[in-house]
């Protein structure tokens, strides 16, 4: 792609973003944007969020887990 189609693009895209009302489209370019910057999620999540991430991998380790087919049969069935 050229210097000028690049320009283009963004120059696009920019125009396509300010005209966005979709909140869910803004939030998936967010975190795409973020994702790209480098950070670690694991330092944006809060304290909560990390006990229950850790909580979960402790269960799977600890052999607490339960199929996939499993899961949707007890959802379906309640």
């Amino acid at each position: 792609m050229s210097a000028a189609e690049i320009k283009q693009t963004k120059l696009n895209l920019m125009a396509w973003i300010d005209q966005l009302s979709d909140t869910s489209t803004l939030a998936f370019l967010e975190g795409l944007k973020e994702s790209r910057s480098g950070n670690d999620w694991w330092e944006n999540i809060s304290e909560l969020q990390k006990q229950h991430i850790n909580e979960g991998l402790s269960d799977a380790k600890a052999g607490r887990t339960v199929s996939s087919s499993e899961f949707w049969n007890r959802l379906k069935n309640g």
